[in-house]
């Protein structure tokens, strides 16, 4: 039996098919909602788009233009027919490129979208790849399969890595804030999706003629991948990542030598050295401070422009955590190196897994980063402030399945509230 045989057989399984990989119309609009506002007619690029479900949906939402690329010329034709039924057939551009070796000028894209396809040449090699086509405030989405499980099953394990290297969501989001990006928000996929895809999937192997070239082995990895996820789904699934690129302040976590640094930040940033003798108080209370969650934003001579400090707290007795201080020299204010080093400890407090942070804070600063007033999920300081200075940003559990905790929040003793 040829190569070819099978490929064909391969793709006479999913030609027709609603989707290609796991997904829904609810987590593309979802994992879309993350990035935030776009220009009035955004350039989009659909990297492995299939037959072009996200395509389409992208362009019904946002109004852009999308240029949908695929090395499968069927499943072009398939959304070249879909557009076109759906009167987006302006809008839409399919084009026949390798999503690897792309032919398009740094800048050009404002959303570059890919779902299910980046694991074709690796999470890694997208992430560095694809970068380069982001216009100045532009966004990338994209899903990876990954280990949902503390310890896979050996069955799991024999079944991925012969074929592709599983990591777990704090791995990959290192590797997201490692290659230079921004976190807007990461989301577990739910079982549903993957029952859009294997659904469909499933009925054609039943219907399909296990006679004809090379389909035998093609029934064959399709039921095997079938079986896989029925008996050991919990290890595995795929998340959503949406990034941005980081602002152009090297940032990084605090070192031992930095520590009169950012002292020296503090003093300066503040009317008085509360902000920095609070730091000094926090850094030697052992039940509040997070190890690398004392964050610097480097200035152009190497200097330290900017600090940002996340501490363990407490919300009606469940483990939370606050933001502050966040200091910028005078010099650097308004610059961006503030924004830089909020964003960078938030990544790294999404990436050990914290789910909760608190600020008190300016009204108009905090939201975008993702902030809203604490209130809203039942969550109070315990001593007066106005409404919308007390903000909280809900990480969450990527699949969804965490419940924020409501009451009254308790500081460090160093907070001396």
């Amino acid at each position: 039996m040829t190569d070819n045989a099978v490929r064909d057989a391969f793709f006479a399984l999913h030609h027709g098919l609603p989707r290609q990989g796991p997904g829904s119309d609810s987590t593309t609009s979802r994992l879309l909602s993350f990035v935030g506002p776009l220009p009035e007619r955004p350039r989009v690029l659909d990297l492995g788009c299939g037959p072009g479900r996200s395509a389409l949906l992208l362009a019904a939402e946002t109004g852009g233009e999308v240029t949908a690329v695929d090395l499968h010329e069927p499943f072009l034709d398939e959304l070249r027919a879909a557009a076109q039924a759906r009167g987006l057939a302006d809008r839409i551009h399919p084009v026949n490129a390798d999503m690897g070796e792309l032919p398009y000028q740094d800048g050009s894209f404002d959303l570059i979208w890919a779902e299910s396809s980046a694991y074709s040449i690796g999470f890694d090699t997208a992430l560095r790849r694809w970068k380069r086509l982001l216009a100045p405030g532009g966004s990338l989405v994209l899903t990876e399969c990954e280990w949902t499980a503390a310890d896979p099953s050996p069955e799991a394990r024999a079944f991925w890595e012969p074929h592709y290297a599983l990591r777990t969501t704090e791995e990959n989001v290192r590797a997201c804030t490692g290659a230079g990006y921004s976190v807007l928000g990461v989301r577990r996929q739910p079982e549903s999706d993957w029952e859009e895809y294997y659904g469909p999937l499933a009925q054609r192997a039943d219907a399909a003629d296990p006679q004809a070239p090379g389909m035998a082995e093609a029934l064959a990895g399709a039921r095997a991948e079938l079986a896989m996820r029925r008996d050991h789904g919990e290890d595995y699934g795929y998340t959503g990542y949406a990034l941005r690129p980081a602002a152009s302040w090297p940032t990084r976590p605090e070192s031992a030598a930095d520590v009169t640094a950012v002292r020296a930040v503090n003093a300066a940033a503040f009317p008085t050295e509360a902000e920095a003798d609070l730091v000094d108080a926090l850094r030697a209370d052992t039940g509040a401070w997070l190890p690398g969650l004392s964050y610097v934003a480097e200035a152009p001579d190497g200097t330290v422009a900017a600090y940002a400090l996340i501490t363990r707290c407490l919300v009606g007795g469940a483990p939370a955590a606050a933001l502050a201080p966040v200091a910028v020299l005078p010099r650097y204010q308004r610059a961006g190196a503030g924004s830089a080093v909020v964003r960078a400890v938030l990544d790294a407090a999404r990436a050990r897994g914290e789910r909760l942070v608190l600020v008190l804070g300016h009204p108009a600063y905090y939201p975008k980063f993702g902030f809203t007033p604490a209130s809203g999920y039942g969550i109070r300081p315990g001593f007066e402030v106005p409404d919308e200075a007390m903000t909280a940003l809900v990480m969450g559990a990527p699949d969804g399945s965490w419940q924020v905790p409501q009451g009254t929040i308790t500081y460090p003793a160093a907070f001396g509230v």
